[in-house]
């Protein structure tokens, strides 16, 4: 038997005035999904702990059968794992955006959390020019893709209460920022930080084309390296990670599953949806489980638009659902399929919600009608299946108990 999950991110959503009281998932053309919930078991999950941010790294951590709650530590620690980047004990590692910040009278707006999707060329010639101004024996940045950095404080402290900048989008940052005034060393670094790149050559190309400049650190998400065991002695099977985003790639290389790397890959709406899927089932000749990953409902979501957020769903169900659909039959004789999103990321909020999220188990060898309806947040509501948490739905999903860690 051959496992597959399949994460849309962020492709849930509230019931939206501008589609007639339908959600993208509802109003986009998604033939293999909705195949998925006619022949499958539809439900709710709820990925997201009472008390934890209703983050991608909580809600995919979750859909990987840990429990959050106990494992979870920060977004920061989880990236610098798919970095590579040495941390011991003791270290803190922040996520680290570079981000837009316009001032507008006596206030100071968050114009952008991806400072217009910089290109990671562009990002890794500010990260080493900041790095050779700024960087110490206790802060150094470390650059990963696009705005996507990160900024280690070896020996740094636990216990300041960071704002991702996504949940700042249009608002004063003001009250945020105060969390950095706390730490005076992490403080001086930032406003230096904003003095370089307020200078510095790419920014002022970047103005002159009309993009957004990079003119700013946003560090959130901060922790210290979290202990997964690996996912081999959890669930008893060999498996994979096919993502862009290094956060997914992070969990990966924790929870000891092989990272993928696909050629196009970007995470955001331009990525190689088909590469991502033939890969996974490539990986899946010589294990037995793959987690695939795609970033793009949630960017589109996050930029508030309705029809880009619709695209890369149908994007996602064209290029990656109907790929494993169409493919897997000739190279497995028995799979099951897991097609779920990681948490809602609503249009009205532009940030995530901790409500439960559909999902849809589909299994090879079972493939007689169930309904007639099609994958959406409503017909997971309707079909009375709520689980309690992404454990129990892994559990469901892989047919097994996970095993109790050995003392």
């Amino acid at each position: 038997m051959k496992y597959m999950v399949l994460v849309g991110d962020g492709m849930g959503d509230f019931p939206l005035k501008e589609l007639s009281g339908k959600t993208p998932l509802e109003v986009a053309t998604i033939p293999g999904l909705d195949f998925l919930a006619q022949h499958g078991e539809i439900g709710l999950v709820q990925t997201v702990p009472p008390n934890l941010p209703p983050g991608s790294d909580v809600a995919n951590m979750s859909l990987l059968g840990y429990r959050p709650e106990e494992k979870y530590t920060g977004r920061g620690p989880i990236e610098a794992a798919s970095l590579g980047i040495p941390m011991r004990p003791e270290d803190v590692a922040f996520r680290c955006n570079l981000v837009t910040l316009k001032r507008v009278g006596p206030h100071l707006i968050m114009e952008d959390y991806s400072a217009g999707h910089i290109s990671t060329e562009e990002a890794r010639i500010l990260i080493q020019d900041l790095n050779q101004e700024l960087a110490n024996d206790k802060l150094e940045l470390f650059c990963g893709k696009s705005y996507r950095h990160i900024l280690l404080w070896r020996g740094g402290p636990e216990g300041l209460r960071t704002y991702p900048p996504h949940d700042l989008l249009g608002k004063n940052v003001y009250h945020a920022w105060l969390a950095y005034r706390e730490e005076p060393l992490l403080r001086d670094f930032l406003v230096k930080a904003i003095k370089i790149l307020e200078k510095h050559p790419i920014n002022q190309k970047r103005a002159e084309e009309g993009k957004s400049p990079a003119n700013a650190l946003w560090p959130w998400g901060q922790g210290r390296t979290p202990q997964l065991e690996p996912f081999v002695e959890k669930w008893g099977l060999t498996g994979a990670v096919v993502a862009a985003v290094d956060l997914i790639k992070g969990l990966g290389v924790l929870s000891g599953l092989e990272v993928v790397e696909v050629e196009g890959a970007t995470g955001y709406l331009d990525t190689n949806y088909e590469g991502k899927a033939l890969a996974a089932l490539e990986a899946l000749k010589k294990h037995d489980f793959v987690f695939l990953h795609v970033e793009a409902p949630d960017e589109a979501s996050h930029q508030g638009s309705v029809d880009l957020k619709i695209k890369a769903i149908q994007d996602f169900d064209r290029y990656v659902v109907r790929t494993i659909l169409e493919e897997a039959p000739a190279h497995f004789e028995a799979y099951r399929v897991l097609a779920v999103t990681d948490h809602l990321t609503p249009i009205p909020l532009r940030t995530h919600s901790s409500k439960p999220v559909p999902f849809v188990i589909f299994d090879s060898r079972d493939q007689k009608v169930k309904r007639t309806q099609g994958f959406s947040e409503r017909t997971a509501q309707e079909s009375g299946l709520r689980l309690p948490d992404g454990q129990t739905l892994m559990s469901r999903f892989l047919e097994r108990e996970p095993r109790l860690p050995q003392v």
